[in-house]
């Protein structure tokens, strides 16, 4: 099983290797040994799951010591993986969807003249996604940390011959390394307080750690989990990064990277579970960024930038259960799980429709694909009634689990985080609604001399995958406490009291996402859609095409402040550290001038000098002998 564990990591990182080094002499078969490894990994990832399954719930790990990796002074770190309970559902996530995503991509890259670098940049970002979550420590999850970035800038600013594209690229890589130097720093913490960055000694010594350290680790934890999953005040870069080809959006933006800090959380349970502060921001990071990311999907016209901007919306679901600690961790990861299946469906259901309407993305010039796109339609209406929890839809379960454990927190602080996620449900079953109204129904409003057809088979075959776990996913992980149970070992048990009865959440829940959907079609459905957005809209409308202004105030705040450090900095560069070395030169200076005058030339000038010096010698010693 050890070897397994390896192999399936370095199964997609040899196809990478292969595809950069190999050059033009792969283009021909590049595409199909991308596929192949990622399928390999996801082969290695189920034998290991069934390994799981056949051990005892108290033994179910398998981990491996590779080489010694960091032997420096008291700081020893090895190269060492882990599979247990958690992060077995993170591998069959990332290779699963991420095969399926490989083979539609086969189709919707085929006229690329860059598919096998693409192909390579995609197993590249495999391989760092399951180094993340299968490292047993926290520098080897830093790596893949940081290896996800770069594969993201990659696949991101993949076509870089367009300058949005460039941008959106260097844009994510920069907000993203203001996440990473929170989780670089907290690392620093760590080995500070405990001598060490594995996840078993850390988690050991927090009953000993002072509150202060792990609040500070908490927090700077929190920062770096903002930049991985685009949560407020991180969350700029998401909507960008759409000028990536679509299957990037899909298993970078949907499924897997994104999801990357849900993971650091609920993998630093023990932190969190002992530092309240830390575990309350958390809480109030993801209920602003659901509601955040609903609020800005209501006014995207750009089908990509709706589904991003749902994206990061489901995210804040996922990291406000995670700070409800032991009692919403597991119904994280089932969110997280079941997001992974029908995001991605959307996503790859997004770009089927581009690839229709000629890589057209405002779905103001869509309308009535419904007939001529059935396979597209029937998928991706799957994955909306999924996301917005309709029964025995895969989001019903975690996502109405949520707004459950939310309410039954307790208290005052119970009653505002479930009731922002209800309102978040409502919201979301809008923009939802109105995509799928946009989209597939009324009039046709294409660009003259468009032709819709359906993708083809390898790119409609994936969808119809993902359209089965949007509808499956949810009841088989939920009923039964099924996922709740597999994750015990890792994430501990919770038994929450019910502040309010379940079938009047569930009826709760439906009402207002009822009332979402008949917004949605009463203003969509109802009304003629104009091609080009109203421009007498409120303030709020005209916010939410703004992105809420995110950007606007990190430039404020963030950009403008750096500029006044940098300027304030260049001052005492120039008045202090400059002035200093250059008074002193001066000084110099004027000091080897005045003793280059007594240079005269003359050799009657130095016979003086040396007589008056040794006169001046013989009268100090015949002073000190008579003295």
């Amino acid at each position: 099983m050890q070897t397994l564990l390896w192999l399936t990591i370095a199964l997609p990182l040899a196809g990478a290797v292969v595809l950069l080094l190999g050059g033009r002499a792969t283009n021909r078969w590049g595409h199909l040994l991308g596929c192949a490894t990622v399928i390999g990994a996801f082969a290695c990832g189920a034998v290991l799951f069934t390994h799981l399954l056949g051990l005892p719930a108290e033994e179910r790990g398998v981990h491996e010591v590779l080489f010694s990796w960091v032997p420096v002074g008291v700081l020893k770190v090895d190269f060492g993986l882990q599979l247990d309970a958690l992060s077995v559902c993170f591998v069959l996530l990332i290779t699963g969807v991420g095969a399926l995503i490989h083979i539609y991509s086969v189709g919707y890259m085929a006229h690329d003249p860059g598919r096998r670098r693409f192909f390579a940049y995609l197993n590249l970002f495999v391989a760092a996604m399951l180094l993340l979550v299968l490292a047993d420590n926290y520098l080897g999850l830093y790596m893949g940390w940081e290896g996800v970035g770069v594969a993201s800038y990659l696949l991101i600013g993949f076509w870089s011959h367009k300058p949005s594209a460039a941008t959106a690229a260097k844009k994510a890589f920069v907000v993203n390394r203001v996440g990473d130097m929170g989780l670089a720093i907290a690392l620093m913490v760590l080995f500070a307080s405990v001598g060490s960055v594995t996840f078993s000694t850390v988690f050991a010594a927090v009953p000993s750690m002072t509150n202060g350290a792990l609040t500070a680790v908490g927090l700077l934890l929190l920062l770096g989990a903002c930049g991985k999953s685009a949560q407020v005040p991180l969350q700029s870069w998401l909507g960008d990064a759409m000028e990536g080809p679509t299957p990037v959006s899909a298993l970078i933006h949907a499924a897997t990277m994104v999801t990357a800090g849900v993971y650091l959380i609920v993998r630093s349970g023990p932190v969190f579970n002992a530092a309240p502060a830390a575990q309350t921001a958390v809480v109030l990071v993801g209920a602003v960024t659901l509601l955040f990311g609903a609020i800005i999907g209501c006014a995207k016209d750009d089908i990509k930038k709706a589904l991003a901007a749902s994206t990061m919306s489901q995210i804040g679901y996922m990291v406000l259960a995670a700070g409800l600690g032991p009692a919403g961790y597991a119904v994280a990861i089932m969110h997280l799980l079941t997001h992974g299946f029908f995001k991605a469906g959307l996503f790859l259901g997004a770009g089927s429709v581009m690839h229709a309407m000629d890589d057209e993305t405002d779905m103001r010039r869509y309308g009535g694909l419904r007939p001529l796109l059935p396979i597209t339609f029937a998928t991706f209406g799957l994955g909306y009634l999924a996301i917005i929890g309709v029964p025995p839809f895969a989001g019903f379960f975690s996502k109405d689990a949520i707004i459950e454990t939310a309410f039954n927190s307790g208290g005052v602080r119970g009653f505002a985080l479930g009731g922002a996620a209800l309102l978040g449900a409502g919201i979301t079953a809008f923009y939802m609604t109105r995509v799928m109204l946009l989209t597939f129904f009324g009039t046709p409003r294409w660009k003259p001399n468009t032709h819709p057809h359906e993708s083809p088979a390898v790119m409609t075959w994936p969808m119809i995958v993902l359209a089965v776990g949007s509808v499956g996913a949810g009841a088989f992980l939920a009923i039964g406490h099924t996922l709740q149970d597999w994750l015990e070992p890792v994430v501990g048990s919770h038994e929450a009291g019910h502040t309010i009865p379940v079938w009047m959440m569930t009826v709760t829940a439906l009402g207002v996402v009822a009332i979402g959907v008949a917004v949605a079609y009463r203003q969509y459905a109802m009304h003629n859609v104009s091609e080009t957005p109203p421009q007498d809209v409120s303030a709020l409308t005209v916010a939410a095409r703004r992105d809420l202004y995110g950007d606007a105030l990190n430039e404020a705040t963030v950009m403008r402040g750096g500029q006044g450090l940098t300027r304030a900095l260049l001052v005492v560069d120039d008045k202090a550290v400059d002035g200093a070395a250059n008074g002193l030169a001066a000084l110099v200076g004027r000091v080897s001038g005045g003793l280059r005058t007594v240079q005269t030339g003359f050799a009657r000038s130095y016979a003086l000098s040396m007589l008056a010096g040794a006169a001046l010698v013989i009268a100090v010693v015949l002073i000190r002998t008579w003295g």
